[in-house]
C-alpha cells in the first residue's frame, strides 16, 4: 500500500522548533500521514521522548497505526545533512562525508535537505559530489525560492539519485504540507528505509505565507538567544575594573 511518510520534521526538541512530538502526531494524522521522520536538528532528544511515552517502538513497527521514524538533521561542516532512520550522537560540525558513513553505519540513511537554498545551509554541489547520498530532497515546501528545489531536482535526475519531498515543518500547522508517497506494504522503519532508495511519488506543495514567516521568526528568536548567552558569557569572562 502507498505510504505517506513526511520525512523532514521539527520539534520543540529542536533551537527553531515550537511544537511537541505529540503536537507533530496528532496534526499529522488530522491530513492523513501515515507516519513522519523526526529530524531535529543536532539532537535525537525527541526520539526517546517518545519511546519513554510509548509513542514509537524500539522494534519500528507503527503505534496505533502511526509510525515515527527516527532520524536527526545534522548541521555538518558544509551544510545539513538528513540521517533518516539512525540515532546518533551530536555531530555537529562534524565533515558531511564523516556524517554520510556514521550514518549508514548506524544503519540509515544520507539524505541532503535543501542543497541549493543558499540562506539555509544547503550542502553546495561540489560536496554533494564526493558523497555517498541515498536519495536527495528535490521538494522542500519552505524553500527560500523555488528555484532551489528545481536545481536540486535537476541534479538528483544527472545523478540517478532517488527523488524525496518533504515539509521541513518546525509547527504542527506545515507538517504534511509536502510528503513522499512509499510504495511498500512494508509499515514499518525498516520497510520506509528500504523504499525511500526506490522510485517514489511526491506531493509537493509549498507552505503557506503565516507559517513561512512564523518559522522565519522563530529562527530571529534562536539567533537573539544564542547572542545574547554569547555576550553574556563574553561579559562574565571580562576582568574587574
Amino acid at each position: 500500500m502507498p505510504l505517506k511518510i513526511d520525512l523532514h520534521c521539527h520539534s520543540f526538541f529542536s533551537g527553531d522548533g515550537v511544537s511537541s512530538p505529540e503536537q507533530l502526531i496528532e496534526s499529522a494524522r488530522k491530513k492523513g500521514l501515515n507516519g513522519f521522520v523526526m529530524t531535529d536538528h543536532n539532537t535525537c532528544d525527541a526520539i526517546t521522548y517518545l519511546l519513554d511515552k510509548g509513542l514509537m517502538r524500539g522494534d519500528g513497527t507503527p503505534v496505533n497505526d502511526f509510525l515515527v521514524v527516527p532520524g536527526v538533521e545534522v548541521t555538518t561542516a558544509e551544510g545539513h545533512l538528513l540521517c533518516i532512520g539512525a540515532v546518533l550522537p551530536n555531530l555537529k560540525g562534524r565533515p558531511a562525508l564523516e556524517v554520510c558513513h556514521l550514518t549508514h553505519e548506524a544503519g540509515g540513511l544520507a539524505v541532503p535537505p535543501h542543497p541549493y537554498d543558499l540562506f539555509r545551509a544547503g550542502i553546495r554541489e561540489n560536496v554533494l559530489n564526493t558523497l555517498p547520498l541515498d536519495a536527495i530532497e528535490v521538494f522542500n515546501a519552505a524553500t527560500t525560492l523555488k528555484r532551489y528545489n528545481q536545481s536540486a531536482f535537476n541534479y538528483a535526475r544527472e545523478r540517478g539519485l532517488p527523488m524525496t519531498a518533504a515539509s521541513d515543518a518546525h509547527h504542527y500547522a506545515a507538517i504534511g504540507t509536502a510528503y513522499t508517497i512509499l510504495k511498500t506494504d512494508d509499515f514499518s522503519v525498516r520497510g520506509i528505509l528500504d523504499q525511500i532508495p526506490k522510485q517514489n511519488d511526491l506531493n509537493q506543495e509549498y507552505i503557506s505565507v503565516k507559517d513561512n514567516l512564523r518559522k522565519t521568526w522563530n529562527n530571529w528568536l534562536r539567533l537573539r538567544k544564542r547572542k545574547s548567552v554569547k555576550d553574556m558569557l563574553s561579559n562574565e569572562e571580562k576582568p574587574e575594573g
